[in-house]
């Protein structure tokens, strides 16, 4: 490929700022389609209070896009006591922004040009909606209470009440993509609220580029226990359609003991990568060192929600990519 490929991340949240600091060094020519259906931490209080669209996964990509660390330090803050402890600064600049333009767009907009971002952001849909989690017998409502109370099953449904429509830039970005990533993140609260926004699986399956999943590290004990990477891409084709998906990356270096303790005595473990289950998908599946060598602290003042500290390393993600678009 002569010209800079043009790459399309769909996700949110840490898996998807990982990710983007690897991927700004491949090419310019990089979208980060975020989920909108947060509503916990930071974001859900300013969203339940002042009305806007939730901040905090926009914020996430847009730090992960800029290369200037006193404004990425600036966006990343937080309160560590008072009545903002807790709260993103970030969130708050993107969420005044909201409010003294009037849209969510000119707010991305800006806090873009403040950064000095590579590539660029938008929200996978501008229309408010509440995440639904459904199955035999019963029904909840609320991002953050599915990603944290609820035991689900490969049965669970989810949706978005009421439907949203897919963000017309957001389409023109995937249809014109060389690549299209669909970010590690949690399977429930994350990736399927964003493919579950209408049109979005018929333009994953209209576009021409390759659609790669990078799968998951380790597994949750209340949503996806003792989970194989089939088991994921399966649940991701009930949305999508199968064979929408054409590679899915997983990570084949075992989890360090130091690194697995910690998530071990919740009952997180690796996710499962058995050889003989990888035939029963139709995406190709390609095995790398992916795993990061050192484990991220979590930011003391961030305690409402418990973040990730197992990550991706982005560099063997992207050396993986690259080799797809080449």
């Amino acid at each position: 490929m002569t010209q800079e490929p043009r790459i399309v991340l769909l996700g949110g949240g840490t898996g998807s700022f990982t990710l983007l600091q690897g991927l700004k060094t491949l090419t310019s020519n990089l979208t980060a389609i975020v989920s909108m259906s947060d509503d916990g931490g930071s974001t859900g209080v300013l969203r339940d209070e002042l009305g806007v669209l939730p901040p905090g996964d926009v914020r996430q990509c847009l730090v992960a896009l800029s290369d200037l660390p006193e404004i990425r330090d600036l966006f990343s803050y937080r309160f560590d006591k008072g009545r903002l402890q807790g709260q993103s600064l970030g969130n708050i600049i993107l969420s005044g922004l909201e409010l003294q333009y009037g849209n969510f767009e000119d707010a991305i907009r800006i806090a873009g040009e403040l950064l000095r971002i590579h590539g660029s952001v938008i929200p996978v849909t501008l229309q408010k909606h509440t995440l639904v989690a459904k199955d035999e017998g019963w029904m909840h409502r609320g991002q953050h209470l599915i990603d944290t109370s609820l035991r689900l099953t490969p049965e669970t449904e989810v949706y978005l009440d009421p439907p949203a429509q897919l963000n017309p830039p957001a389409q023109t970005a995937i249809l014109a993509a060389d690549l299209v990533v669909i970010a590690p993140g949690s399977l429930h609260t994350s990736l399927l609220p964003i493919l579950a926004v209408s049109d979005m699986p018929a333009t994953l399956a209209e576009t021409k580029a390759v659609v790669v999943s990078v799968a998951n590290l380790i597994n949750k004990p209340l949503q996806t226990p003792r989970w194989h990477v089939v088991d994921y891409i399966k649940q991701l084709e009930r949305q999508l359609g199968a064979g929408v998906i054409d590679v899915v990356l997983y990570n084949n270096e075992p989890v360090a003991p130091a690194l697995l303790t910690k998530y071990a005595a919740d009952g997180e473990l690796p996710v499962d990568i058995t050889p003989s289950r990888f035939a029963e998908i139709r995406a190709q599946a390609i095995g790398a060192r992916l795993i990061a060598e050192d484990m991220v602290a979590q930011d003391p003042a961030d305690t409402v929600i418990r973040r990730t500290l197992i990550r991706h390393d982005s560099r063997a993600v992207v050396k993986q990519l690259r080799n797809l678009i080449t």
